[in-house]
């Protein structure tokens, strides 16, 4: 299996493939020509959305040079069809949204199980990325949830990575949920004992053949202290 775990494979406002960090390129080396595609959504019973945003991922790669025998959703609608759409795959694309109710749609669909022996790709976007780890990071993101005590920050994932990702980082930094702010008051007091990197849109980690690279600029966070590690166009090994 190889993954690409990313804040967001487009840049901000921008339709097309990021053209940075060799993502484009390491996405084409990685896919067959043409590949067989499966959109997992974030939330099961927003199907217009869904729809948009499948097929605005499609057109995007497509533009990109990448061509699909066939792109299919993965929502409520055909839960039941979840085992041979996975077992078809060449590309599995994990959306972005809100994390505990993706992560919730996860086990409905009894993901992980249905990913062991994988040996496609698996694209995470946003939320599809930190869902992706052993143990998630649910880093609140909407209102009531920083405040929350029964709110779970901590979530049982995919196991595809030991990685935490905190996306958007060009996007909400400086921002504030509850009056706190989302680094200061929340994620880097959340970081005790644990690691969080922070990406930028742009940036990702690639994991193949047992090995993860950062590709970009990224931040990392690590027992209550944050550091830029990385450049754009700059490549860190992380095992």
């Amino acid at each position: 299996m190889t993954c690409f775990f990313t804040s967001s494979p487009n840049l901000p406002d921008d339709p097309d493939l990021c053209p940075f960090n060799g993502f484009i390129h390491e996405l084409h080396r990685a896919l067959p020509y043409p590949c067989r595609a499966v959109y997992v959504c974030s939330y099961p019973e927003s199907w217009d959305d869904t729809d948009l945003y499948a097929g605005l991922m499609a057109d995007s790669m497509e533009k990109s040079g990448f061509a699909f025998s066939f792109f299919e959703v993965l929502d409520g609608r055909n839960t039941g069809d979840a085992e041979a759409l996975i077992r078809q795959a060449d590309l599995i694309i994990l959306s972005g949204g809100h994390v505990p109710t993706q992560n919730a749609f996860f086990r409905e669909l009894d993901l992980k199980e249905r990913l062991a022996g994988f040996d496609g790709v698996v694209l995470g976007i946003s939320a599809g990325s930190m869902n992706s780890a052993a143990t998630v990071y649910a880093h609140p993101e909407l209102e009531g949830e920083a405040l929350d005590p029964d709110y779970a920050r901590f979530l049982p994932g995919l196991g595809l990575t030991d990685v935490n990702i905190i996306p958007h980082f060009n996007q909400i930094e400086g921002g504030t949920l509850d009056g706190l702010d989302l680094f200061e008051d929340i994620a880097i007091p959340d970081s005790a004992g644990r690691t969080f990197y922070v990406l930028p849109d742009g940036s990702y980690i690639l994991s193949r053949d047992g090995k993860e690279e950062l590709h970009g600029e990224a931040w990392i966070i690590r027992d209550g202290v944050m550091d830029k590690i990385s450049e754009d166009e700059d490549v860190l090994p992380l095992n």
